[in-house]
């Protein structure tokens, strides 16, 4: 089989085979997954599949009709090994090769394991994946003391869960704030403050030292401080890794990530990559990135299936990504990165707030809690370069949509 090979079938892969169908894309097109699920959603599996409000079945985001409506062809439960870049084809586990004429890198990430005595202990779970969720879920289940190792998004969003679910909580981040790299001071301390009137013990500043376990099943955790915490149950968030080996060995360029440009394509023609294992130039943190977001993932990969088809238009959206915890819907827009100002506009004490930040004058991010007006406003501001001061952007009363209303009439 020739044609378009996609390796991955979650977001992107499944976005990039739908783009480049429906630009014109006539030869065969076939998705190569090591999965045997169907392509599904990932966002629910830290939150609604944890407590039980959706079943495995509603993840799907297609049925096997709609692909063979497309002329997609699904390979599951096929992981593949080697690319050939000379011969065009890629090898899959079970020694079966596939000819392509294109190929699209849609790999993701995978969990960072953490490499301290007792790491392989049972009881120790990682998400990334729909069986990793099914795993967790049943883990839930019979355990009642749950340590989090790691602050982040998704270790956030699992303790969140679990302490709906009545378990007893503790978060060990070893920054001395959570989602440093990712947000304000002011947005970490709303978290803590709302995690903790959860009752989610929350350890800052704090490292894991080892795992102690009884018949190899974890019972406790250490920490670097020489504590020791009473843990049935032990989830590690410490970020991913891009899932970027075969292209690395074939010789594609690969630096925390496959090197694309605006169009999804590699340096070697006619091969692409797409979401969380493609690394690009973002133009709004003006600086190389890996993104780990569903937005990412689609709109990268619409740009690559383009290309694909031969219909060209760059991957120039502004990023955005999205974290629901207890009752708090935190969006975010845009790149905070080397911000040198900020302005909160709304209240943090009502949990209805926004955070603008500003670098060298310019708007470049926005986190928003519970407020997506807010947010609406922000990523048409960002995306068309308009920069309310931030005195402005701190005024409730200021309309910040008559700027985008401005802006749309200056560039009409």
């Amino acid at each position: 089989m020739t044609g378009l090979v996609i390796i991955g079938a979650s977001y992107a892969g499944v976005q990039a085979a739908l783009t480049a169908r429906e630009a014109g894309y006539s030869q065969p097109i076939t998705i190569v997954c090591d999965e045997e699920w169907l392509p599904y959603q990932r966002p629910p599996l830290s939150k609604d599949f944890l407590l039980g409000r959706i079943s495995e079945q509603n993840l799907i985001l297609r049925d096997e009709t709609f692909f063979e409506g497309k002329q997609i062809n699904l390979v599951l439960g096929e992981r593949a090994t080697l690319l050939d870049l000379r011969a065009r084809q890629i090898t899959l586990a079970g020694n079966n090769a596939l000819k392509f004429e294109k190929l699209l890198f849609a790999t993701g990430s995978r969990a960072r394991r953490i490499a301290v005595e007792g790491a392989d202990f049972d009881g120790i779970f990682y998400l990334r994946s729909v069986t990793d969720a099914i795993d967790l879920k049943a883990g839930l289940a019979n355990a009642a003391e749950i340590v989090i190792v790691g602050g982040g998004f998704i270790g956030l969003e699992v303790a969140a869960s679990a302490a709906k679910l009545g378990k007893k909580v503790t978060v060990v981040e070893a920054s001395s704030r959570l989602l440093e790299r990712a947000v304000s001071s002011v947005l970490s301390t709303f978290l803590l403050d709302t995690h903790l009137r959860a009752g989610v013990d929350v350890m800052l500043d704090e490292t894991v030292a080892s795992f102690k376990g009884n018949d190899r099943k974890v019972s406790a955790v250490v920490l670097g401080n020489g504590a020791v915490v009473h843990a049935d149950l032990v989830l590690v968030g410490i970020g991913g890794v891009a899932n970027d080996e075969i292209a690395r060995s074939a010789g594609l360029r690969c630096t925390n990530g496959i090197v694309v440009d605006a169009h999804g394509q590699c340096e070697t023609s006619d091969i692409f990559a797409a979401g969380d294992c493609a690394n690009h130039f973002n133009r709004f943190c003006e600086s190389w990135v890996r993104l780990e977001s569903v937005q990412n993932a689609q709109d990268q990969a619409k740009a690559a299936g383009l290309a694909i088809a031969g219909a060209r238009a760059p991957y120039e959206n502004v990023p955005r990504f999205w974290s629901d915890q207890y009752d708090v819907k935190l969006q975010i827009v845009g790149l905070a990165g080397r911000y040198d100002r900020q302005a909160v506009r709304g209240s943090v004490d009502d949990g209805r707030f926004s955070v603008f930040y500003y670098r060298q004058g310019r708007l470049v991010a926005v986190d928003s809690v519970n407020r997506p007006g807010e947010q609406m406003a922000a990523r048409r501001l960002i995306a068309a370069g308009i920069s309310p001061a931030p005195e402005q952007a701190a005024d409730p009363s200021f309309d910040l949509k008559s700027l985008v209303t401005a802006g749309d009439k200056a560039g009409a």
